[in-house]
């Protein structure tokens, strides 16, 4: 470093890497690499990594059962002490796991020093973000079902309550408001099959990879691997621990579902307008102004939409880090953790605070019922009256497209116009308006399998229900 003599004394930092470096490590590339700070995050997998590790080198007799038991009681205590806690983190020892195995050196002696045996830090830390990853996916799939077990029930509350459904955000057909939630259900679960498909492919341990080639000790992967959860071990070492599209995975997992958030988060923001009406956010989901005594601003659903930004950054972040590495491991990896962790602390406060908005807030029948009442919702019902009447669809649709022209032409109502006024534009018109326009007929007359009719929301309803039972009872 510019400005500091190398062997200054003074200057010495505290980490040498073995007996291969005669230098130690600069002060300040210690605080840049230092990664500490955040990856004490992985502390619990990494005991139980390391403890797993352990039990198969006594197992195999490249340690003593009393090395074993040493190791693995003073590992123990420093996982309980982290719980609590009580341990003090070290930013001069780098990482989590240059932590807890200094501070087992200190508890248990030269002991500490075998548990190493056999083991990389770059297996350890691939085995530990696959243990890490594995509990966010299960994370994020109970935040899931919490959240469509919400928005289910408040579905169940609105069969009978009619909005218009949007295109362009322009007012375009009549639908159940049970109908338009069940979509983000059904989004939802989607989300949730993606977290746990990703647990499948999460399914095998990197521990006893090593550093990249395995090892030439007689290590028994197979037991490691049951020991914590796994199917079995890694098929490939050099994947192992230069791959991170587990995490990879994960993000883009996360950000698709922050994505569904969004956008319902959108429609609660304008639906809570004035201008709309259609919802009231509860107080304990909204905020006031500073300045202004009337107002009720919807920060909630704001934050999640903002928050989306940041999770979908992530995953970028994550692709430009891995996209240009040669295997295996490079300390480019080192910067897979922060964005993994902050999506998972995102996504999960996001589903809590987005289950907790939808419970609570009050639905504006009133104001929904006069938007979805405009006759001009149902021009297209218009179209295939006279497509009933053997009319080829293009042909009708042209028609009404001029009725409705008229009809903003001249100020006129298109829900009143009778038969004689219809079949001024086409002869083929069975009746008039009134007769042919009627929103609860046009909700029931989509009966078509995932349309907006009773018959199909409240089967809709139940078989949802279903699916959502048996992930709860899987999960359990």
């Amino acid at each position: 470093m510019a400005g500091r003599d190398a062997d200054d004394p003074g200057s010495a930092p505290t980490k040498l890497w073995g007996g291969r470096f005669q230098q130690a490590t600069d002060p300040v590339v210690e605080r840049f690499s230092a990664s500490v700070s955040f990856d004490r995050a992985l502390a619990r997998y990494d005991i139980r990594g390391s403890i797993a590790h352990a039990r198969m080198l006594a197992a195999t007799g490249l340690i003593t059962p009393a090395d074993r038991k040493a190791i693995v009681a003073g590992l123990e205590q420093i996982g309980a002490d982290i719980e609590a806690g009580r341990f003090a983190f070290q930013d001069r020892l780098e990482d989590i796991h240059m932590n807890v195995e200094s501070a087992l050196r200190d508890r248990i002696g030269e002991a500490a020093g075998r548990l190493h045996t056999g083991r990389s830090r770059n297996d350890q830390v691939a085995t530990d973000l696959t243990l890490y990853l594995l509990d966010a996916c299960r994370s994020a799939e109970a935040g899931l079902r919490q959240l469509r077990g919400v928005v289910l029930e408040r579905a169940r509350e609105h069969v009978d309550t009619v909005l218009p459904g949007y295109t362009h955000l322009q007012r375009a057909q009549p639908v159940r408001l049970a109908h338009h939630w069940l979509a983000y259900f059904e989004m939802w679960t989607r989300d949730a099959e993606r977290f746990r498909d990703l647990r499948g492919r999460l399914d095998r341990a990197p521990l006893g990879s090593g550093a990249l080639a395995g090892s030439t000790l007689p290590l028994d992967r197979e037991q490691t691997a049951r020991e914590l959860g796994f199917v079995g071990p890694s098929r490939n070492s050099m994947d192992s621990v230069g791959s991170r599209d587990g995490a990879l995975e994960f993000l883009s997992a996360a950000a698709i579902c922050m994505i569904h958030l969004s956008r319902i988060s959108e429609e609660l923001v304008i639906w809570s307008s004035s201008e709309f009406g259609f919802v009231e956010l509860a107080d304990a989901y909204s905020t006031g102004s500073s300045l202004m005594p009337q107002k009720k601003n919807p920060d909630v659903p704001e934050l999640v939409r903002g928050k989306t930004g940041r999770v979908v950054g992530n995953l970028m972040t994550l692709l430009t880090v891995v996209k240009g590495l040669p295997l295996t491991y490079n300390r480019d990896l080192q910067e897979d953790k922060e964005p993994v962790f902050d999506s998972a602390r995102t996504l999960g406060d996001c589903l809590d605070v987005t289950a907790g908005a939808l419970a609570t807030l009050r639905v504006g029948r009133e104001r929904m019922a006069a938007a979805a009442s405009d006759p001009m919702l149902l021009a297209t019902d218009l179209a295939e009256a006279l497509v009933r009447e053997d009319v080829p669809f293009r042909e009708a649709h042209e028609v009404v497209g001029k009725l409705v022209a008229h009809c903003v032409e001249g100020g006129l109502d298109l829900g009143a116009l009778s038969k004689e006024e219809l079949r001024r534009f086409h002869p083929a018109f069975p009746a008039g308006a009134p007769e042919l326009l009627d929103v609860e007929r046009a909700l029931e007359e989509r009966d078509l399998p995932g349309g907006t009719a009773r018959a199909r929301v409240e089967e809709a309803l139940g078989e949802a229900a279903a699916r959502l039972a048996n992930e709860e009872e899987d999960a359990e």
